[in-house]
């Protein structure tokens, strides 16, 4: 193996490194962002904002989603091949592309806005915060091209940036539109005598942060693209290759590498919208009140998904990062080095995300507490049954990105389709037979996720000979956070007795539920020394962990 191909692979977890720190700090801006939102909305208004983003979501994964992923997975195949300016018309026939689809996707969102809340979700109070999002798609689309770019490049920093510059802008520009707006519906409801205006004008609020965030991303990504422009005519200049591709062949490939990865994220994010129609519907039917199902829905999408979306981060920015670089080692005929890869991922990522299950199981109350202020039972109930759904998304979730890197497209499409029509089924048992209310949608989201993690699983063991390492991936992570649940448990009990502080209690036991959960790694030795340097800060925890001779 080369220098120059070795010094690539080296970066690739550095890479996947910046863009899960970026993730991870997205979510938790997230997160933060949702407290004084659901605050500032109500556990209605958060089930009418929760209606409008779900559908928006939607619409981007048909319009937008796929497109970061094909491009990088395009744009990785040629630099690998040496085909600088091949890459640059892939750029250019994908911001055609963005246009028209992102335009076509945003009017019919605009248009069918009462229909899609009204008719299928049962919800419409979220036909304004629909309306109001809709000019984003078009934006994200654009957006969605720029990242995809500078991930084939091999760089992840303007996609983490750029991240970071979008969640900071919509909790700001959200918040302070949700506010006003709130207010602005209450003397509406005073006016019609109807109590849900408030509710849904802030939701209409929340969503244009979302807007604006997009616009300020876009600006940013196109002042990196034109600072980056002549450094890419430099090395146009240099590539000689004799074969240009066409117009008409770069669209022919954006239309076959995106329509699988259309189809694959959609019905794989699908249930989410499915989840909610079915549960409303079916909970209307059975009797229940619109202002109960609004708050449980309100509780389960602000005070859980909210939550457990945090550690999924981890996953997500795997799999961007993973997708280019499969694809150039498969265009390279490194076989073995794909293996190292899909094993490192998937290692790197059940490291992180199994203690963050343990974490949320043993400390359910406590942190709902902390967080949105609320000590009732039913959100504390929901984080420690959905808990365990953080690893098989993760899992299910890079497993996918696995796939598409290893150009085996339409397998997550099936997978993820016998995975939604039986979490379906199961659902519907769930709600009319077991009558679990919002609790069926938690076991559900769960019975998928498993399913997706099953499915890929095998699949990458039939088309890459690769067979899962288990005791270092799954069983010693999740013994050093079974050791780290008991003691996190047992510290925030304690220092409840002494200090009667939940904040600092909460706070205290997750900082030495960290340090005990990587001390316990390491004397099982679930990570060795040069492992443990390919994480951030690697090298300064190889340290430590030798002085205290862990290590």
């Amino acid at each position: 193996m080369g220098t120059g191909r070795k010094r690539r692979q080296s970066n690739y977890l550095v890479q996947g490194s910046i863009l899960a720190a970026a993730s991870i700090i997205v979510r938790l801006i997230g997160a933060v962002y949702r407290i004084p939102l659901t605050r500032i909305l109500g556990d209605r208004g958060n089930s009418y904002y929760s209606c409008a983003f779900e559908l928006y979501s939607m619409m981007l994964l048909i319009s937008s989603y796929s497109l970061p992923l094909a491009v990088s997975k395009l744009v990785a195949a040629r630099i690998g091949a040496g085909q600088r300016k091949n890459a640059q018309r892939i750029y250019k026939g994908a911001m055609v592309f963005a246009g028209m689809i992102g335009t076509v996707i945003a009017v019919i969102t605009y248009l069918g806005a009462d229909f899609f809340t009204g008719k299928i979700l049962s919800t419409p109070e979220s036909a304004m915060a629909l309306k109001v999002i809709a000019p984003a798609i078009v934006l994200v689309a654009f957006i969605g091209v720029y990242r995809g770019y500078f991930q084939g490049m091999g760089t992840m920093m303007p996609t983490a940036v750029s991240q970071i510059i979008e969640q900071v802008v919509k909790t700001a520009v959200g918040l302070l539109a949700a506010y006003y707006m709130v207010r602005y519906g209450m003397k509406i409801s005073a006016i019609l005598g109807s109590e849900v205006w408030g509710a849904a004008y802030g939701a209409a609020g929340a969503t244009f942060g979302v807007v604006a965030a997009s616009l300020v991303t876009m600006l940013f990504l196109m002042w990196i693209w034109s600072l980056y422009r002549r450094v890419n005519r430099r090395a146009m200049a240099k590539d000689h290759t004799r074969k240009q591709e066409s117009y008409k062949e770069v669209y022919r490939i954006l239309f076959l590498t995106i329509v699988p990865v259309v189809l694959s994220t959609a019905v794989y994010n699908i249930s989410g919208i499915l989840d909610q129609g079915v549960f409303k519907n079916l909970m209307y039917a059975n009797g229940f009140e619109a202002a109960m199902v609004d708050t449980q829905w309100g509780i389960f999408s602000g005070k859980f998904k909210v939550l457990t979306n945090i550690p999924i981060a981890i996953a997500s920015a795997m799999a961007a990062s993973t997708v280019p670089v499969l694809t150039r080692a498969m265009a390279e005929g490194a076989t073995g080095m794909v293996k190292k890869r899909t094993d490192l991922s998937i290692r790197f990522t059940m490291i992180l995300t199994i203690p963050c299950a343990a974490g949320f199981f043993a400390l359910a109350a406590p942190v709902q507490q902390l967080l949105f202020h609320d000590s009732s039972e039913l959100p504390a109930q929901l984080l420690r049954l959905g808990a365990v759904s953080v690893v098989f998304y993760s899992l299910s979730t890079l497993t996918n990105g696995i796939l598409q890197g290893i150009n085996r497209m339409r397998i997550p499409v099936r997978n993820a389709a016998i995975s939604l029509v039986t979490h379906l089924a199961f659902l519907v048992l769930l709600l009319q037979v077991f009558h679990m209310d919002i609790k069926a949608v938690i076991w559900a989201n769960i019975f998928f996720s498993l399913m997706m993690c099953i499915l890929n699983g095998l699949a990458i063991r039939k088309h890459m000979g690769y067979r899962q390492e288990i005791r270092r991936t799954f069983v010693i992570p999740a013994l050093s956070s079974a050791v780290m649940g008991i003691a996190v448990f047992l510290i925030y009990t304690g220092l409840m007795k002494l200090i009667k502080s939940n904040t600092v209690s909460v706070l205290i036991a997750i900082v030495l539920g960290a340090l005990i959960y990587m001390c316990v790694l390491l004397l099982l030795k679930g990570v060795n020394e040069q492992e443990l340097q390919n994480f951030p800060k690697g090298n300064l925890i190889a340290r430590i962990a030798k002085k205290m001779h862990i290590l």
